[in-house]
């Protein structure tokens, strides 16, 4: 029973720390920013990447309409 007593007020202990709190805030916020810009990146230039895959699949495929890759 002391080794559980011991373990809950522990954890009790530790729980009220805010130690890497802020580092791991930062972290997440550094992640939200970097998805974000990535999804506006996929927005701006959809249409020049949906254009460059055609032409690589024209490529890969060997169409009559020749290899166009678009870069």
């Amino acid at each position: 029973m002391q080794i559980a007593t011991f373990v809950i007020t522990w954890l009790q202990s530790h729980a009220r720390r805010e130690r890497g709190q802020d580092l791991i805030e930062y972290a997440m916020l550094s992640g939200l920013i970097a998805a974000a810009i990535v999804a506006v990146g996929i927005l701006v230039y959809s249409g020049a990447l949906t254009a460059m895959a055609t032409g690589i699949s024209g490529c890969i495929d060997f169409t009559a309409g020749g290899c166009n890759p678009g870069f």
